[in-house]
């Protein structure tokens, strides 16, 4: 307990709540995630007795070439305070007065 003024008791000095500024951690990304995709072609060979038929399957690759692009947009946003005068104090009269002229 703490004692002040002529033995009379205080209570605990609390001081004002303060608010630190509001700190951002980087973001996180999860690494992509790859997927394996399965295709199946059926093949079908068909052969006759006592002539033969040999069916020949012939494939074709077509390869296709993409270029994916990514964009992104930084907007900059300024600020500027202009002071047009000065503010009055209106507890506290001007350091001049104007004359009469």
């Amino acid at each position: 307990m703490m004692y002040h003024h002529a033995g009379k008791a205080c209570g605990p000095i609390i001081c004002p709540t303060s608010v630190a500024p509001t700190q951002y951690d980087p973001g996180m990304t999860d690494p992509p995630q790859n997927a394996v995709k399965t295709t199946i072609f059926p093949h079908v060979i068909k052969n006759f007795h006592p002539t033969h038929t040999t069916n020949v399957n012939k494939h074709v690759y077509t390869h296709e070439h993409y270029f994916p692009h990514t964009e992104s947009v930084v907007n900059v946003c300024c600020e500027q305070h202009v002071f047009c005068g000065a503010p009055v104090n209106p507890c506290c009269p001007p350091m001049y007065a104007p004359g009469p002229y």
